[in-house]
């Protein structure tokens, strides 16, 4: 059995470019535990929204999804933000789960309202809107043109 050299040093090269991106891919996606103060929001429905997911206002990133447990009384999603400190949030901000893209994953995104009066931390946000599932819209679609087209016969 011959080695071949160049079989050698390309296999080396795309190992190592292997490890270099599942480096990189490692370390791009690892979430740190942000510092800041604790908000709690209910939702009814937080699909695609998991721990370390962004919380963003205004587009920029102001915290993260620090915590996501299920209410057994009532089977709403609390979910709890960390927020960075300097942030400080009007006691009637409301809070939406937005998609990213048409791909998937979910970030919170925050409204921040007109009220003088700042949250403290462990404050509950009172208006949230829940996840738009875009599965159930599109079989909505599809449902209510046939439903439509049955009529017409």
């Amino acid at each position: 059995m011959r080695l071949n050299i160049v079989e050698i040093v390309t296999g080396a090269v795309v190992i190592t470019i292997s490890a270099i991106l599942l480096f990189y891919a490692y370390t791009s996606t690892k979430h740190t535990d942000q510092e800041g103060y604790k908000i709690i929001a209910r939702f009814h429905k937080a699909d695609g929204l998991v721990e370390g997911s962004d919380v963003k206002m205004g587009g920029i990133r102001v915290g993260s999804v620090s915590k996501m447990r299920l209410d057994p009384k009532r089977y709403d999603a609390i979910i709890e933000l960390s927020i960075k400190p300097e942030i400080k949030l009007p006691t009637d901000t409301s809070a939406s789960i937005i998609s990213e893209s048409l791909l998937g994953g979910k970030y919170l995104d925050l409204q921040p309202g007109g009220d003088e009066e700042m949250m403290e931390p462990g404050s509950e946000i009172q208006q949230t809107q829940s996840a738009v599932i875009l599965e159930s819209l599109i079989g909505q679609l599809i449902f209510s043109s046939k439903d439509k087209d049955t009529k017409k016969k």
